[in-house]
């Protein structure tokens, strides 16, 4: 068990600095993505312009022997676009069906907030069902299979909000932030000796990938700490502050994101520290405020944070 645990230990870092030669941000945000992605879960990363939302999803599709496609949205992109259509064979004269970026293991949706609503929910049957429906057919998409959505904040010019059924598909909504001084002259540094400009070489391959979202899925976690994580589920159907509480698929990913959690640890069970980590980054985002709760600039990590305070937590 110990060897099989620093194995695993073993690959997360090889990963994790893998990405890290590339991206210079926080020690948490490569974790939270890297969990997130072995947990099955898509990745949502909003900041402003510049910051590096788009080379930290790039750096971890090129750490990975797995197929990769960007789909730059913007104001004109249509579901076709992203999803594929059927076009006329004069030569045959048949239809033929020519599949979309969206069939490859891990889709980077750039700017996802920048194309129109109606573009953004081609993406809700993918990300849920694994699928794509094209002229009535259903055509399954590759295993593993992940989006990585970037978006700038929502006050800026030429941004739409995601429906609120979409961003509840969303394991995690991460913010890169602004780097410290020492991330900032490393990132100098780099940039002038050309290793921002290097292609990464990928460090794990598909069935490793495969292996280690199959071993998440085994990790243990009790029945108390399964009833812990229903309790701050449930507990925000309660909250005058929220038009409506959590879904069930939110308590489902904080269960399996906890999993991973204790995985890349090098553990083979789920402790509370795990739920409590992991409820911080998966809630937040699907939580709505309502107006007075927004007047009083309440958000979802300050609902989150009490509610963590107010339930028992297991010993």
């Amino acid at each position: 068990m110990e060897e099989n645990e620093n194995k695993t230990r073993e690959k997360y870092v090889i990963l994790k600095e893998n990405i890290q030669k590339k991206f210079t941000g926080g020690e948490d945000f490569v974790r939270n993505m890297i969990i997130a992605f072995l947990a099955g879960g898509h990745i949502l990363i909003e900041d402003v312009p510049g910051v590096g939302k788009t080379t930290a999803a790039k750096s971890l599709a090129d750490s990975l022997e797995c197929e990769f496609a960007r789909i730059q949205f913007t104001p004109d992109t249509m579901p076709s676009d992203v999803l594929g259509t059927t076009v006329y064979v004069a030569a045959t004269g048949e239809f033929k069906v020519v599949k979309g970026p969206v069939f490859h293991h891990i889709i980077l949706a750039d700017e996802i907030n920048r194309t129109s609503p109606k573009t953004q929910s081609a993406l809700l049957e993918c990300m849920e069902e694994r699928q794509v429906t094209i002229d009535g057919t259903s055509y399954s998409l590759p295993d593993p299979f992940i989006v990585i959505a970037t978006q700038n904040p929502i006050d800026q010019v030429g941004t739409y909000l995601l429906p609120e059924a979409q961003l509840d598909r969303f394991m995690m909504k991460l913010s890169v932030g602004y780097p410290d001084r020492d991330s900032s002259r490393k990132l100098a540094e780099r940039f002038l000796g050309g290793v921002l400009s290097e292609d990464l070489k990928p460090v794990l391959t598909r069935e490793d990938i495969l292996t280690m979202q199959k071993e998440v899925r085994e990790v243990h976690i009790s029945d108390e700490l399964i009833d812990y994580s229903t309790s701050i589920v449930e507990a925000t159907r309660g909250l005058k502050e929220l038009r409506y509480g959590l879904s069930p698929r939110a308590g489902l990913d904080l269960i399996r994101a906890s999993q991973s959690c204790a995985y890349i640890l090098g553990r083979d069970y789920v402790i509370p520290e795990d739920i409590i980590d992991m409820a911080r980054v998966v809630l937040p985002h699907r939580m709505v405020p309502t107006a007075e709760a927004r007047m009083s600039r309440m958000n979802g990590k300050q609902l989150i944070t009490n509610i963590l305070k107010q339930i028992r937590r297991p010993m």
